[in-house]
């Protein structure tokens, strides 16, 4: 079978096209070959995190892999059989620099669609980092992602045993999924609210820091009049840092957000532009948060009957993943709207 041929500069460029083509060809046992890693970017080739799901589904799917290495600009991947379920302590090689830069939830994100199809359990150990700016957090992913993913029909449990704030930190997450029967979403409209909830989680900071902020978000909830259930986490870590989520579900909806702190910025500023980008999505028509779009387009192209839902944003990441996906499957993807404005997503086999 010839390989599947991907232009690694094609629209975001960088980690979602590769994570998506590597999800893609596990599930499909379709080989396939990716051209020009991150060619567009600052930071060519495969990275830590690209490899650390390479090797993961490699073991799943017992695959024959070319320039599998850290700042390759090509590889290719081959699988020789169907996924199988993983038991494994997951590792992060180092980075040029001789560190290790990978966020867990990505990674393990990226293997639910493929593990929840092999008929087993998984249970997975990783290290790296658990909260982060720009990249999805534990309670994120612990909260909403996981929450959206049993609406699709995947069951899954993640534990924070150690956080790990921004770069180069050494939190550690276990993950455990069953295997799943997928079922669409016709998210066309949200229904009646279910709950808002918000987590405060903090590592070696005082409590008065942690009261300070629940204090200014509680203010923020009760003059916008949103009901909200709060927590303060105090989480084990090797460095001190601050990361807030708030999401919320509805009957036909699940979004949300998060904000993290950093030296030198004041709790009640994390609080209040976390607030500000959850109030974005809650005054939207939206059904599903720009993230959680593309984190799992990938599932919902699998499940069993179709989905349709809304889109607080469409992202270059989601868009490139769904070209991705028509490169392995004879499916159909429509998106009404354009890059970075709000849009609908209709999925059928």
């Amino acid at each position: 079978m010839a390989p599947i041929v991907l232009d690694g500069t094609f629209g975001e460029g960088g980690g979602a096209l590769i994570r998506t083509a590597l999800a893609m060809s596990a599930l499909t046992q379709q080989p396939m070959r990716v051209s020009s890693v991150r060619g567009n970017l600052n930071s060519q080739g495969l990275q830590p995190e690209d490899l650390c799901i390479l090797h993961a589904l490699r073991l799943s799917t017992h695959a024959e892999t070319t320039g599998a290495e850290l700042g390759s600009t090509e590889f290719s991947f081959l699988p020789t059989r169907a996924p199988i379920a993983l038991n494994a302590a997951l590792a992060i090689p180092e980075g040029l620099d001789g560190l290790s830069h990978a966020n867990c939830a990505t990674v393990l994100n990226t293997l639910i669609p493929v593990l929840a199809r092999t008929g087993a359990y998984s249970h997975l150990t990783i290290q790296g980092e658990t909260y982060a700016t720009n990249a999805l957090g534990f309670d994120s992913f612990a909260g909403p992602t996981l929450a959206l993913y049993g609406r699709l029909g995947v069951y899954a449990v993640a534990d924070q045993i150690e956080a790990g704030f921004g770069r180069n930190s050494t939190g550690t997450l276990k993950f455990e999924i069953e295997p799943s029967a997928l079922n669409g979403l016709d998210w066309t409209s949200r229904g009646e609210l279910i709950r808002v909830q918000a987590v405060l989680a903090l590592g070696q900071l005082s409590d008065s820091i942690a009261q300070r902020g629940m204090g200014f978000l509680r203010r923020l909830v009760q003059a916008n009049g949103i009901p909200m259930e709060t927590e303060i986490v105090n989480v084990k870590s090797g460095t001190p840092g601050v990361n807030l989520t708030i999401w919320g579900e509805f009957e036909s909806g699940i979004g949300g957000t998060q904000s993290s702190g950093a030296r030198g910025l004041r709790i009640e500023t994390v609080v209040q532009t976390g607030f500000d980008a959850f109030m974005k999505f809650f005054k939207s028509e939206a059904t599903i948060d720009e993230y959680l779009a593309d984190q799992i387009i990938v599932a919902a192209t699998l499940a069993d009957s179709p989905s349709h839902f809304k889109v607080s944003r469409l992202t270059s990441r989601l868009l490139t993943g769904i070209w991705v996906i028509k490169q392995f499957l004879p499916i159909h993807i429509t998106v009404k709207g354009k890059e970075d404005q709000p849009g609908t997503v209709q999925i059928k086999r």
